[in-house]
């Protein structure tokens, strides 16, 4: 959910968190370490993993248990376009902020439900996080060393491929209801469905042929040579499995006579034949540095890269060259280190970008200048505890 109403932020939403007062709001704030340090080097309270999920946005501490704090949700959804909600099958319901309810107050507001499982089906009201996704959908089964364990991702993957899908999903309705003369509509995404759709042709393998596709490592399916290889200093990660850059390859590396092999000359032989040169050519990269291989294979054109730590993908000249980390006034920190969106516009370049919020940091403003509600009344909700 985060993740798809940053989305949205980045695009040029305003977008308003909605977050329980009283406690650490939303719970991913202090999923640390680590966090955020401030000005004097200390942690505060924004985790690594809330820092990646909210920028641009602002955030107001609204308690939805009590009838004035649902009536200011629903005062906010009469003027607004879109609003998502992560929480479990059923649990709005009981506050009158379930899709039904807010439909009553803007039909044209397109409602969307991020849960783990979907609206409907045996797990609906199951929670869930990406882990058992990971390990339900499948992907798991896909990933790790031929012959190994499943192994989960290395990042949240469910999690972030849902909140793509639900960001595409609202802006298509959106379209739907403003180009095409619709409706606001209601949204249904699962994490698991999203998780699933997402492992694309690892997946179809399966619906096609009916046997478990293998987990390779890091090698790909029916490509050779497409896989790492050991270096005299670290590894490389080699792509050279089509005819023609295999050519490239072998030629690279002394041996052209391997790629005029009737064995070797065509692709779907090669996969079939690799385990018969894979050692000689592991022999050849092992002489020289991945520098030096680098180097080499991509002046002959030849794709390759080094594998890469987080600082050395930050170092990278490709990714400094296209400003993938920016930085921004923070009101703790002073400045803080953002991963900028990966969109490139145009005439609508997402070229803004603020801190994710401190927790109700924009409370007041927000009821002020939405709602109308003058400081006697936000006062008064704030010692009431509706609003913090």
């Amino acid at each position: 959910g985060p993740y798809a109403t940053q989305l949205l932020a980045d695009l040029g939403a305003e977008v308003v968190k909605v977050e329980r007062p009283g406690g650490p709001g939303d719970e991913m704030r202090a999923y640390g370490p680590p966090f955020l340090k401030d000005a004097e080097g200390q942690n505060t309270t924004e985790s690594a993993f809330y820092m990646a999920c909210n920028r641009n946005k602002k955030a107001i501490c609204v308690d939805i248990s009590v009838p004035e704090g649902q009536e200011i949700i629903r005062q906010l959804a009469a003027s607004s376009d879109v609003l998502l909600e992560n929480f479990k099958v059923g649990d709005l319901v009981r506050y009158g902020l379930d899709y039904q309810s807010i439909r009553a107050v803007n039909p044209a507001l397109v409602y969307c439900s991020l849960t783990g499982f979907g609206q409907s089906g045996p797990y609906a009201k199951k929670p869930g996080q990406d882990l058992v996704f990971q390990a339900l959908s499948g992907a798991m089964s896909l990933t790790g060393d031929l012959g190994g364990a499943p192994i989960r991702i290395g990042m949240a993957f469910g999690d972030i491929m849902a909140g793509m899908t639900a960001a595409y999903a609202i802006i298509a309705a959106l379209y739907h209801r403003d180009a095409q003369g619709g409706q606001g509509q209601h949204i249904d995404i699962g994490i698991l469905d999203a998780t699933l759709s997402a492992l694309s042709h690892r997946a179809m393998a399966y619906l096609l042929s009916g046997e478990q596709p293998a987990r390779l490592g890091n090698m790909t399916a029916a490509s050779f040579p497409a896989q790492d290889f050991a270096c005299t200093d670290g590894a490389i990660m080699l792509q050279a499995s089509q005819d023609a850059h295999f050519a490239r390859f072998c030629k690279a590396i002394g041996r052209p006579e391997i790629a005029a092999d009737d064995r070797y000359r065509l692709r779907r032989d090669r996969f079939r034949n690799r385990h018969e040169i894979l050692g000689t050519i592991q022999s050849i990269l092992a002489t020289r540095s991945v520098a030096e291989w680098v180097d080499l294979f991509q002046k002959s054109d030849v794709m390759c890269a080094p594998i890469n730590d987080m600082a050395g993908a930050f170092a990278d000249p490709q990714i400094r060259h296209r400003e993938m980390v920016v930085e921004v006034p923070h009101p703790t920190a002073t400045t803080a280190k953002l991963i900028r969106n990966p969109v490139r516009m145009s005439e609508t370049p997402l070229d803004t970008y603020v801190a994710p919020p401190l927790l109700g940091q924009h409370t007041d403003e927000v009821l002020r200048d939405k709602l109308g509600l003058d400081g006697d009344k936000i006062e008064k909700l704030r010692r009431e505890r509706v609003i913090a």
